[in-house]
């Protein structure tokens, strides 16, 4: 039996606020790790002990080995809990933590190395009879060798980051004209994510669900699965919504998988919570694509249908107990569905993003559970992965589940920086998906390629009128009172539209008229606070509650349940002053500029790549919005830009 009183979380965000929960229910004393940039984080405050390791990018902080070692020192812990990501799935952490004499709470440094890399994992899974995607493992340093390769697996193929996961270092390829700089750009994410530029090629199985299997193994060897999660409707290779119950899993594939699952564990005397991920074919066919030897982002919505907490198992397990149920005991009730919630402008390429918590309000009701680690006020810096919370509710039935996240989703207020809960709400609503038929491609190639759910002719025009009222009041005066009956124009800006009204006021009741003649009445029944809070409005006899938040530059913040959006008030000199600025490419996100693709004096084309863009380990490449002359280079590699950031000027080319 291993004994431990103090455990350190090694790890940021909602994931260490969810392990300090369950540690704190257990009796244990818990320390957090925090960065330069996370010291007004809430995992900081809600952990026993919290220790500062300083730094502000991972691999000045959460990243770095002996700085984690040093804080348990520091509080006496003789456990660590990694989390996800950062050094989770580390064999040199867990082996530096066993020379320490620390408890580390996972698998072993061995069975990490096995199944850490997805190249050995293939080559190890052979030899268990796991069933493997034709690809090709070996030497990937050269280029001409790995054309070979994709020939002879055919097109499309996938290249794969083999230390990777989270979907970077991942590139689908369809076109063998594409592939050396599709392999150029996956190695250059690999590098900057996992510090290992190795990468395998496999075939791209079309129309294939995703489907993991929970496993959980003791220090006694035994070892069980609980249950699956589809995870299936992914962008760019990361998951977005994952459910437990798979749709249209049957009993007989769920038992042929979680068995051979099981094999893939044993094979490597695997200890602790794991997931073992397969894709499965129309045919039901299931193949092995690798091991997360760590626990998962979407663990919730397997505890939800097993009623266990598998940090909890993770705990006993690490102090030597067997594991509380043999297989023959765990069963699946009901249905629970999860849901990703990023900071990130899905306007934009859904690019992330940085800046202030202005309001965070988080859904309750039966069957709704909340994973954060965000508090209002708290500044979301481009260092860390954009994902600020998780929504995942429980129902006796899948109807019921997603029921009550739509709602939930609909509950859920941020507010001060752009997030994906509107595109999170299109997706609940897709047919092919509430019909439980998504494959790992849906999203990319059915919703991303033919709708366009996020532009702002969409916005309805109760949104813009309260946006017309609200910022064209003063702004911090107390009540924004007034009397009389007035009349006053107002320019919103939001996105890439502008729109002009006309304001009158009767005591609490206004008319916003547009550039159109098209009016529309509101009358504000509930005030916010002076710069944030709830609103109650009456608009064609329809009354609604929506929230506002006031951030720098006049810029509203509004969600009224369905619609999450920014509008700013802008002069009529502001605008002609933008209109004149002609093609400037500005920096979308906050990040490190990674390579500058042009040179002054250069003639580009529409869409031609002008600058690659790192933040958060996402690569983001930067082209062209009209051909003509590049004027002008602001930013230089390796340079840290802010949002907003001018980044190069293109002029259009004088015809002769």
């Amino acid at each position: 039996m291993n004994t431990f009183n103090t455990i350190l979380i090694a790890n940021r965000g909602e994931i260490a606020v969810r392990v300090i929960k369950t540690a704190k229910k257990m009796g244990y004393h818990t320390v957090a790790v925090y960065s330069d940039a996370d010291a007004g984080s809430l995992h900081v405050s809600v952990a026993d002990t919290a220790v500062c390791i300083g730094g502000t990018s991972a691999n000045q902080s959460y990243l770095d080995i002996d700085k984690i070692l040093h804080a348990a020192t520091r509080s006496n812990a003789s456990a660590i809990h990694p989390g996800y990501g950062f050094l989770s799935e580390s064999a040199e952490f867990a082996e530096r933590c066993e020379q320490a004499g620390i408890t580390f709470i996972g698998p072993s440094a061995r069975a990490m190395t096995l199944m850490g890399n997805k190249t050995i994992a293939r080559q190890h899974m052979i030899d268990a009879a796991v069933p493997l995607v034709p690809g090709y493992d070996g030497d990937s340093t050269n280029d001409s060798v790995l054309e070979k390769e994709a020939e002879c697996i055919g097109y499309p193929v996938m290249i794969k980051a083999a230390a990777g996961g989270g979907g970077r270092g991942i590139r689908l390829v369809r076109d063998a004209a594409k592939l050396v700089a599709e392999i150029a750009s996956a190695r250059g994410e690999a590098l900057s994510s996992f510090g290992s530029d190795e990468l395998l090629l496999e075939k791209c199985v079309e129309q294939a669900r995703h489907i993991e299997i929970q496993v959980f193994a003791d220090q006694m060897g035994n070892t069980v699965y609980l249950g699956e999660r589809d995870c299936s409707m992914q962008r760019r290779n990361q998951k977005v919504i994952e459910e437990s119950p798979a749709p249209q899993m049957t009993d007989a594939l769920r038992k042929k998988m979680g068995e051979a699952a099981v094999e893939a564990a044993k094979s490597v005397n695997y200890v602790g919570a794991g997931t073992v991920e397969f894709l499965v074919t129309q045919s039901n066919e299931f193949y092995f694509l690798e091991m997360n030897t760590r626990l998962q982002v979407e663990h919730p919505v397997t505890e939800f249908v097993t009623g266990l907490d598998l940090v909890e198992w993770q705990l006993m397990v690490a102090a030597g107990e067997r594991l509380p149920l043999q297989q023959h005991e765990i069963s699946l009730i009901g249905h629970a569905i999860e849901v990703r919630l990023y900071a990130e402008d899905c306007d934009s390429g859904f690019t992330p993003q940085t800046g202030t918590i202005l309001e965070w309000i988080k859904p309750t009701g039966e069957g709704v559970r909340v994973d954060d680690g965000i508090v209002t006020g708290q500044e979301v810096s481009p260092y860390y992965d954009s994902m600020l919370a998780k929504l995942i509710t429980y129902g006796s039935t899948r109807q019921e589940a997603l029921r009550r996240l739509k709602h939930a989703l609909m509950q859920t207020v941020l507010l001060g920086l752009p997030s994906n809960k509107q595109f999170l709400l299109s997706l609940l609503a897709d047919a092919v998906f509430v019909e439980g038929k998504a494959t790992t491609r849906h999203i990319e190639e059915n919703i991303l390629e033919q709708q366009e759910p996020f532009e702002a002719a969409n916005i309805s025009q109760g949104s813009w009128a309260l946006a017309a009222v609200l910022l064209s009041r003063t702004v911090g005066a107390s009540g924004w009172r007034s009397t009389g009956t007035l009349r006053w124009p107002v320019r919103l800006t939001q996105g890439e539209q502008t729109r002009d009204f006309f304001v009158s006021q009767d005591n609490n009741q206004y008319c916003v008229e547009d550039d159109e003649s098209n009016s529309l009445t509101l009358t504000i029944l509930k005030e916010p606070n002076e710069h944030k809070g709830q609103m109650l409005v009456l608009s064609n006899e329809m009354q609604q509650t929506v929230n506002v938040a006031f951030g720098q530059q006049q810029i509203l913040y509004l969600d009224n349940g369905s619609e999450t959006l920014s509008f700013q008030k802008v002069s009529f000199s502001e605008k002609k002053a933008e209109e004149e600025l002609g093609a400037n490419l500005v920096a979308p996100m906050s990040g490190r500029i990674a390579e500058v693709k042009v040179g002054m004096g250069q003639s580009v084309k529409k869409g031609d790549l002008l600058i690659v863009l790192e933040s958060m380990k996402m690569f983001q490449e930067l082209t062209a919005t009209q051909a003509g002359v590049v004027s002008e280079i602001y930013v230089t590699e390796d340079t840290q830009v802010d949002v907003g950031v001018p980044l190069i000027d293109i002029e259009q080319e004088e015809k002769p």
